[in-house]
């Protein structure tokens, strides 16, 4: 990161649970502003962009204006933005925020599917339901640190009881006091 910043920002996608965006652009130019950053090669861009608004659900409002989106639709448009480089790391933070159902459904399939693909994917979530279904690796941050890092299965062995991730994180993130 230090010796080659800009090749090494291209490897890298940012989700962030507040879609960093535009207002004044459409989804459609939006796309075409990141394939610019991102110095991606004409050739193609246009369908690479029709497969990405296609992907999320976003072709038919393509070319209204950003600030007419929902919340739902713009961190949509984030995702698109972020797969249009074909980043090999994607930090997404919240992802699920103003998503409906079948959104996150879909955006949850499209990164495990990624993953297996090769992309690697941190996710920064408070949905731990959806990080047991989805996560091959699990860290728990408690009071701005790293407290435990495993797979599903090794963290909730550390509950030494049966139970779902998030009754696992409640046992191990429980202050003196607390029930």
């Amino acid at each position: 990161l230090q010796r080659e910043p800009l090749a090494a920002r291209a490897l890298l996608g940012y989700v962030p649970d507040r879609p960093l965006l535009y207002e004044k652009l459409t989804g459609r130019e939006m796309l075409l502003f990141v394939a610019g950053l991102y110095r991606l090669p004409e050739a193609g861009l246009g369908e690479r962009i029709e497969e990405e608004l296609e992907r999320f659900d976003l072709a038919a409002v393509a070319d209204r204006r950003v600030e007419e989106y929902s919340h739902g639709m713009r961190q949509k448009l984030s995702f698109a933005a972020n797969f249009l480089h074909e980043p090999r790391v994607l930090v997404v933070d919240e992802p699920w925020v103003g998503l409906d159902p079948r959104s996150v459904r879909k955006v949850r399939d499209d990164l495990k599917r990624c993953t297996r693909d090769g992309l690697t994917v941190f996710l920064s979530t408070h949905s731990l339901s959806l990080v047991e279904q989805m996560a091959d690796r699990v860290g728990i941050i408690h009071r701005g640190r790293l407290r435990h890092l495993g797979s599903v299965e090794e963290i909730k062995a550390l509950a030494q009881r049966p139970g779902t991730l998030e009754d696992v994180f409640l046992d191990l993130t429980r202050e003196d006091g607390e029930p």
